[in-house]
């Protein structure tokens, strides 16, 4: 089934590499990386075919997670694998970077050999194997709940609230010797991606919301967990549930670990989570929203007469609490066909701003975004004008192209 498995740096350094059926050599992993970096915009589709063999990939961390195959396979099947098989290194090495990578090669073989055999996937069940990895978990420096430097998820630290599990969530499930002394913790962390379109006048045209619920088990094997929701949750339009404000989603969907026995009635999700990092639960909501936006945009556009540019400015206001942050924060804005160059000028140091030229848009990208504070950018749009001139018979007639 699968011939290949290989992981890459964002740079195309080779991580690992295991050849299953020697259908293909090692060559086939310069050819992927090549196939990739010369997309345009690196935006690389998840499957790719070259000479009869297909490359199936995904991208965690900065890492490329790929499978060859030579036969027709499922393409979600690999997908969904790969997927898997980065979740398992987090479990094992606690976190997922190019270092952990480098330090722990022989536990992730002994993963995969235990993963797969002939190319066939055997279980990527995190109980069977833990009964079979013995390799310990090389650490790239000793846990501490006085390290808080790292923002992340379950127990993330942000600037106001100083919170100890953040360290405490990025430890190793799957460590013999973290199980001495070790705590039976559970972490959620509730992950919302909110995409928005503003027309030109500030007035807000369509709004979409995908979250999900994703917890990080560090209780034993086949304990039980109960999660309650607020009783107002409702799925749809139709269905509305109690006397307070509705919080309501249009759809949603749970992992199969999740009995819904008493959701129907009492909201509570019943579960017996394995040990490890797992998504429980996906949501989408769409333009009719319980509340108002967290952000606020304010748009300004000039001409400068002078010369053949457009000045854009562009005041982003984020009302969530002072407590919390907005990370990753893109807002794209599509400029003229006839643009050739973008300057900028922008109000901090965190954030960042291009024009790409395939989709005529500026991305403006804030990595980290305080509630309750305001950021703007000053774009100058540079266009190209043509003057043509064609001579008619009767009359001189000019043409504009803009």
């Amino acid at each position: 089934m699968i011939s290949q498995i290989f992981i890459l740096s964002c740079r195309g350094d080779h991580l690992i590499y295991k050849n299953f059926r020697g259908e293909a050599g090692n060559e086939v992993v310069n050819i992927f990386y090549q196939k990739v970096t010369t997309l345009p915009e690196n935006q690389a589709p998840v499957i790719m075919n070259h000479e009869g063999l297909h490359f199936i990939h995904v991208r965690q961390s900065g890492l490329y997670f790929v499978a060859t195959a030579r036969t027709n396979v499922s393409p979600f099947t690999i997908i969904e694998f790969l997927n898997r098989f980065a979740s398992l290194i987090k479990d094992y090495c606690g976190t997922l970077n190019e270092k952990l990578v480098r330090l722990n090669f022989a536990l992730i073989y002994e993963l995969l050999d235990e993963m797969l055999d002939y190319g066939y996937i055997q279980t990527t069940s995190t109980d069977i194997l833990k009964n079979f990895i013995q390799t310990e978990v090389v650490d790239t420096k000793p846990s501490s709940l006085f390290d808080l430097s790292n923002i992340g998820l379950f127990g993330a630290d942000t600037q106001q609230s100083k919170v100890a599990p953040s360290a405490a969530a990025s430890r190793p499930v799957f460590s013999s010797r973290s199980e001495q002394g070790s705590k039976n913790e559970v972490f959620l962390d509730v992950i919302e991606r909110l995409t928005v379109v503003i027309g030109s006048n500030g007035t807000v045209m369509k709004v979409d919301v995908q979250g999900e619920i994703r917890m990080k088990c560090f209780l034993p094997s086949g304990s039980e967990l109960r999660i309650g929701l607020n009783e107002e949750f409702s799925i749809g339009k139709s269905e509305l549930r109690g006397y307070g404000t509705a919080v309501r989603v249009d759809e949603c969907s749970f992992h199969e670990v999740v009995k819904l026995d008493d959701f129907d009635s009492n909201r509570i999700l019943k579960l017996h989570p394995p040990q490890g990092e797992l998504t429980i639960m996906h949501y989408q909501l769409s333009d009719d929203l319980p509340s108002v936006l967290p952000f606020r945009l304010f748009p300004t556009v000039e001409k400068d007469l002078n010369s053949n540019r457009l000045m854009v400015h562009l005041k982003l206001r984020c009302d969530l609490p002072p407590k919390s942050q907005a990370l990753n924060v893109r807002v794209h804005l599509p400029v003229p066909k006839n643009t050739i160059s973008l300057s900028q000028e922008l109000s901090s140091p965190d954030q960042t701003a291009e024009l790409q030229q395939s989709t005529k848009s500026i991305q403006w990208v804030i990595s980290r975004f305080p509630g309750g504070s305001q950021l703007s950018a000053l774009f100058k749009v540079t266009l190209y004008w043509k003057f043509c001139l064609y001579l008619a018979e009767e009359k001189n007639i000019w043409y504009l192209n803009l």
